[in-house]
């Protein structure tokens, strides 16, 4: 008789909790997760099978105690905690799944994990994450890739003034959109743009027109998949773009304290404190999530075009987000393909890497697809551009 997989989940937020949900609907896992928010982790364990451990995750000495007794970890924190936990679940030995958007660079831990004979996939979301396995596919379908863009946001069904968004995620990640400077390959060499910058429409057949502008998702995209040009834009409803330029240029996004009546204070943390209780999705509010790569490039005699297509709503009947099931799938989907020893590769490995391997976008296609998420490709001959 096999024996069950001990797996724990680092993080009890929406993408969390929607990880250990799908974990814990498996027979073959014993599911732990682990959060600060006692809160969190009463209201998952009132409907789902899993184990609860009340943890500060900050502390990278508690992560690497907590961690010790489990088969598989998967990693839902947010982004200025997500480096400090992947090399403290690194340094323990353990194989770890992540969805962390980290400003670091998960690649520089990948000679300690070969040292500790650990596997880490970084990135195993929505995208970065299924983004990176189109490219990483498309690689293993063209002599080369000429161009790829990357389209994705995630937004409420009913558009609101003034913002015309809801968060799906931790705010503060999505601030770090606004902020980030986007880095890009532009005729072969990185270069650097500004976030929220080069803004354009598009026509999308279910979501109606969308505004894309610069950010800075691909990542570990920019060091393993060679391109001519590569870049990724978020989308937004026309209108935000232009409200959260003004935000920024007027200094509302800086980090740096300012001293209004005699106290210090970042205009960050005033405009979090102001805007993100109107970015709060309401309960059972509807929305939805959209991801569509292009690749094109030469192959043989031909010149072709790759494009992948997720189109995904809330769902009803479970009331879980789009951006949460889309985001914590790939994650739980690649979790078990570790566990069960499908990834034979040691050390940080980014989701490009792991879909060049024969059958595993397939695979996680399919997964998705008996989760109702799909995740569609489109390969065409198209005129070479000029």
């Amino acid at each position: 008789m096999q024996m069950k997989k001990n797996a724990v989940v680092l993080g009890c937020g929406m993408v969390g909790a929607t990880m250990a949900r799908d974990l814990a609907s498996d027979p073959d896992f014993d599911v732990t997760v682990a959060d600060v928010s006692e809160e969190n982790l009463r209201r998952l364990a009132s409907s789902a099978r899993v184990k609860i451990v009340a943890a500060d995750l900050s502390d990278p000495d508690r992560i690497s105690n907590l961690v010790s007794d489990f088969d598989i970890v998967l990693g839902a924190m947010p982004s200025h905690f997500g480096f400090a936990t992947l090399r403290a679940v690194i340094q323990s030995g353990k194989p770890y799944c992540d969805i962390s958007f980290m400003p670091e660079n998960a690649l520089e831990l990948d000679a300690l994990a070969r040292q500790r004979r650990a596997t880490a996939v970084v990135d195993c979301g929505v995208s970065p994450g299924l983004s990176n396995m189109a490219v990483g596919f498309a690689q293993t379908k063209l002599d080369r890739i000429d161009d790829a863009v990357i389209y994705v946001g995630g937004l409420p069904k009913v558009r609101s003034w003034p913002y015309q968004y809801k968060a799906p995620f931790a705010p503060a990640d999505v601030l770090e959109e606004y902020t980030r400077p986007a880095r890009f390959i532009e005729h072969g060499r990185m270069v650097v743009r500004p976030a929220l910058s080069e803004s354009e429409l598009i026509e999308f057949s279910r979501a109606g027109t969308l505004e894309a502008f610069n950010t800075d998702g691909l990542r570990s995209l920019l060091h393993t998949a060679p391109a001519s040009n590569m870049k990724e834009k978020t989308l937004r409803y026309p209108g935000h773009i232009e409200l959260m330029r003004v935000l920024r240029e007027t200094g509302f996004f800086s980090k740096e304290p300012i001293s209004v009546k005699g106290v210090e204070i970042r205009p960050l943390d005033v405009a979090s404190r102001l805007l993100f209780p109107k970015w709060r999705y309401e309960q059972g509010e509807e929305e939805f999530t959209i991801l569509r790569v292009l690749v094109s490039g030469p192959k043989g005699g031909d010149y072709r075009r790759l494009t992948f297509d997720l189109f995904d709503e809330y769902d009803v009947n479970t009331a879980q987000s789009s951006m949460a099931r889309t985001t914590a799938f790939p994650c739980t989907i690649v979790a078990r393909m570790i566990a069960s020893g499908r990834v034979p590769f040691i050390g940080v490995l980014p989701p490009e890497v792991l879909a060049r391997t024969d059958g595993v976008l397939d695979h996680v296609t399919s997964e998705l697809r008996r989760r109702g998420v799909e995740f569609s490709l489109k390969e065409e001959s198209i005129t070479k551009p000029n």
